[in-house]
């Protein structure tokens, strides 16, 4: 190491320089600490190197993620549509049951319990780990389709009414209370993934041709990779968030237009 005084080279083992007599016994410590804080930048690189460990760092975690879902065999899949498919399905079968026969009250508390009990099954099951979005979307319009139509065959156990809709109107009211019911599970399937990406969010991020064009237009090109990665944060929270209130607009609508 080299004095602190006169910056001459002396010995690791010295305590006194033996250029300028000064004590350096104080010094040692602090002078080992800052060559070792030099070696460990050297050994980090630039910035673009540490950026691009991270991304690969980040894809690996990725395949991961993906490589976790695909493993998880028929046993947990079929397990995943009976929890969250089949059982919604039976205890909306029931609620019909209850409220229409049983009871004989108003469809439109049927309507609210069909729009309400799909969102937390499907808040819940994206919540837990990424999952592939399409084939869960057609779960979703077999829960919807498969909900109507069972109601219709309950109904038709009791005042023998035909099981399929008869006229025009019929088929449209059904499409759309089997909507209401789709869009719900949809707005629980956005919400989840919302509530995983916040907590799993990566620590950097790889911006695409058209955000950079956004980001210029709106002057904000040379923003730091923590504010970058904060404002693709934001983008990805409130962007979910905005489309799960239009589903949820969607499903009210269409749920209640021909009760209220």
């Amino acid at each position: 190491m080299n004095c602190p005084y006169c910056l001459s080279e002396v010995d690791d083992a010295a305590v006194v320089c033996k250029v300028c007599t000064r004590d350096v016994y104080l010094f040692k410590p602090m002078m080992a600490r800052v060559a070792e804080l030099e070696k460990q930048l050297a050994e980090i690189g630039n910035q673009t190197d540490y950026e691009e460990q991270i991304l690969g760092l980040e894809a690996r975690l990725e395949g991961y993620e993906q490589k976790k879902y695909l493993d998880r065999g028929f046993k947990e899949t079929c397990l995943d549509v009976l929890i969250y498919l089949v059982l919604p399905l039976l205890i909306l079968l029931a609620a019909h049951d209850v409220i229409t026969v049983v009871y004989d009250t108003k469809m439109v508390y049927l309507r609210v319990i069909s729009m309400v009990l799909p969102l937390p099954f499907g808040y819940v099951l994206f919540k837990q780990m990424r999952r592939p979005l399409f084939p869960w979307f057609i779960g979703v319009i077999f829960l919807g389709i498969a909900s109507v139509i069972g109601m219709s065959w309950i109904t038709s156990l009791v005042d023998n009414s035909p099981i399929l809709p008869q006229s025009t109107f019929e088929w449209r009211e059904v499409l759309e209370y089997a909507a209401s019911i789709a869009f719900s599970f949809l707005t629980g399937m956005l919400l989840g993934s919302v509530n995983y990406a916040s907590h799993h969010q990566a620590k950097s991020v790889k911006v695409n041709p058209f955000l950079k064009l956004v980001l210029s237009a709106l002057g904000e090109e040379k923003l730091s990779p923590e504010a970058l990665h904060k404002l693709m944060k934001k983008i990805n929270e409130y962007g979910g968030t905005i489309v799960a209130l239009g589903t949820t607009a969607l499903s009210i609508y269409t749920g209640l237009k021909h009760v209220l």
